[in-house]
């Protein structure tokens, strides 16, 4: 019997050095769970009924138990590297295969799925422009780099205070290459239809107290409209520098030369005021956008994958889906399969129970505590080896 013990314990010490080896080995795998050989000591069963106290025949490795605390987090220069910081697992889909991960490696395949380095693809809940997620079933996430749609100007707003002390000027003087003949002016890029970028200049001159005529040009030619030469309308406002007239203004068959159709917008002076101040620009901006690519993209602490074209305009994006496991089962590789082992309990962002924050690609797990353990498991080995050797 002495000999089985020993033979017992020098597999045991084996089969642990065997896990401990795997946690060294994996010690630059990202999100790599270290394990831990858990033991058990191995009593013969008689047919006749328990004796007295009887000498166990040794032990055996009673599990080999993966350890799920929490790593460090640290920074890096990828926008799809993420970290969960709390439990959950990363949803795959691995070509209809359901599977789970720790590890947030990810980057954008050339069709613009969020995929890992084995090709899985990060599952969760699109967005649309308008940032509302879609309901259902998760599916794979992906980012749409094609070319966004441009979308004409069809409206300018814009606010301003004109300076009541300006001296009246004739309007029918009015050109815009001589700056006497105006008092302010602003400009403002606006687009066709193809996307192209046209400049908008807009004239403001003082005819009478509390009346302002409004010149505009494109691309540095007048717009014809129902006054003078280049003049689109006229501004009222009363003795409390309040608007009372004269907006919106609108311009329509607007003319360009880049093949697309005509221009069709309005000119919104809302909450625009005239005081004894100097002139202002408090609001100026349009509804209208050229065209653009992906330029960046970026994950949110609350897991929503957001996509930015140039010019600022926002992409549908989503939200990756996180699964937290009533129970951890074995790991193939560094996935979880998902045959039935975890009850699928969904977080949505910011929801209580779920990760708390998402941070970028977590730091290798320490070694140190396995330089400790090591010694000691080749003690065992080497004393069991010694015993079967006697």
């Amino acid at each position: 019997m002495s000999f089985q013990q020993g033979l017992s314990g020098l597999n045991a010490a084996a089969k642990n050095l065997d896990v401990i080896g795997n946690n060294v080995a994996n010690a630059s795998t990202v999100g790599f769970k270290q394990s831990q050989a858990q033991f058990a000591d191995v009593y013969a069963n008689s047919l006749t009924g328990a004796g007295g106290a009887g000498i166990g025949i040794g032990t055996k490795v009673a599990q080999v138990s993966q350890q799920f605390t929490q790593g460090n987090i640290s920074s890096t220069n990828n926008p799809l590297d993420i970290a969960i910081n709390g439990g959950g697992f990363f949803r795959m889909d691995n070509n209809g295969e359901i599977a789970y991960q720790r590890n947030g490696q990810f980057q954008l395949d050339r069709m613009g799925f969020i995929v890992n380095p084995s090709g899985g693809k990060l599952t969760g809940y699109m967005a649309n422009a308008n940032g509302v997620l879609a309901t259902g079933s998760p599916v794979p996430l992906s980012i749409n780099t094609a070319d966004l749609v441009p979308q004409v100007t069809s409206q300018v707003n814009a606010v301003h205070n004109f300076n009541s002390n300006k001296t009246p000027l004739l309007a029918a003087d009015f050109d815009m290459a001589d700056p006497t003949t105006y008092h302010d002016s602003t400009a403002l890029s606006v687009y066709d239809s193809l996307g192209n970028e046209h400049t908008l200049q807009t004239f403001y001159v003082k005819s009478a107290a509390g009346t302002w005529d409004v010149f505009a040009a494109n691309d540095g030619v007048l717009i014809s409209g129902s006054g003078a030469d280049g003049q689109i309308g006229t501004l009222s406002f009363n003795d409390t520098g309040a608007l009372t007239g004269g907006s919106p203004l609108t311009i329509s068959g607007l003319a360009v030369t880049t093949g697309a159709t005509a221009l069709d917008f309005t000119i919104d002076f809302t909450d625009s005021t005239q005081f004894g101040s100097a002139f202002s620009i408090n609001t100026l901006n349009q509804d209208g956008y050229t065209s653009g690519r992906l330029a960046s993209f970026n994950v949110g602490a609350d897991g929503v994958v957001l996509g930015l074209r140039r010019l600022h305009q926002h992409l549908g994006g989503g939200v990756f889906h996180l699964h937290l496991p009533e129970d951890r089962d074995p790991v193939v590789g560094d996935r979880h399969v998902s045959d039935g082992v975890y009850e699928e309990l969904v977080h949505p962002p910011g929801a209580e129970g779920g990760p708390d924050r998402l941070g970028h690609s977590p730091r290798r797990h320490d070694v140190v505590g396995h330089r400790l353990s090591s010694p000691l498991s080749s003690s065992a080995f080497s004393k069991n080896q010694y015993r079967l050797s006697t």
